[in-house]
């Protein structure tokens, strides 16, 4: 991971060397599952910078994790949009089927459970984040069967599950249907 570390801070000029300290937060992040008060420091001492300029970073973005997590992180967004869809019932649903709360781990540390805010996704309303991937579209049963199939170590695909591409309607393109006129389309003959 060190010649990481200084591939990510090679792309930037030696005096602002410190504009590393995100990406570096979340490599190790990635490598730890969370970011400790001695990876902050270590952070700092490598990017030479007071300890308490990777803190205030570290503690101000969400996105990273201040204590350890399970596994599998669970973001459950529940936003308006998601919450219009149904992300209330996601989350009741994950927490019966894991017995745990939001903000809480399970005891074989295998989930980790949070609400946050906008995931971004909210044509696919609900949504989760499983660590880096989103599955969206979700029902109860749906959500049941990505848990049972994350536990027992089976591949899962991100995305809809409802089927859909993308972000298209769940019926199927309603627009941009038949191919664009050419040039010149409703322009006056004389022009």
């Amino acid at each position: 991971n060190l010649a990481e570390a200084k591939a990510i801070i090679g792309k930037y000029p030696p005096q602002y060397k410190k504009a590393a300290m995100i990406p570096l937060l979340h490599m190790a992040q990635k490598q730890n599952g969370w970011t400790s008060l001695s990876v902050m420091n270590y952070i700092a001492k490598f990017l030479e910078v007071p300890p308490m300029r990777v803190y205030e970073v570290a503690t101000f973005y969400t996105m990273f994790n201040r204590s350890p997590v399970g596994k599998y992180f669970l973001q459950v967004c529940t936003t308006t949009p998601c919450e219009l869809c149904g992300a209330s019932k996601i989350v009741e649903t994950i927490e019966k089927h894991l017995g745990i709360k939001v903000g809480e781990t399970t005891p074989d540390k295998l989930f980790t459970l949070v609400e946050v805010e906008c995931a971004g996704a909210c044509v696919n309303a609900p949504v989760i984040s499983v660590n880096d991937d989103y599955f969206e579209d979700l029902t109860p049963e749906a959500t049941v069967s990505l848990l049972d199939s994350l536990k027992a170590g089976k591949p899962v695909t991100p995305g809809p599950v409802s089927g859909r591409q993308n972000c298209e309607p769940l019926g199927g393109q309603t627009t941009l249907t038949t191919p664009p006129p050419g040039p010149g389309f409703m322009v006056r003959e004389d022009l």
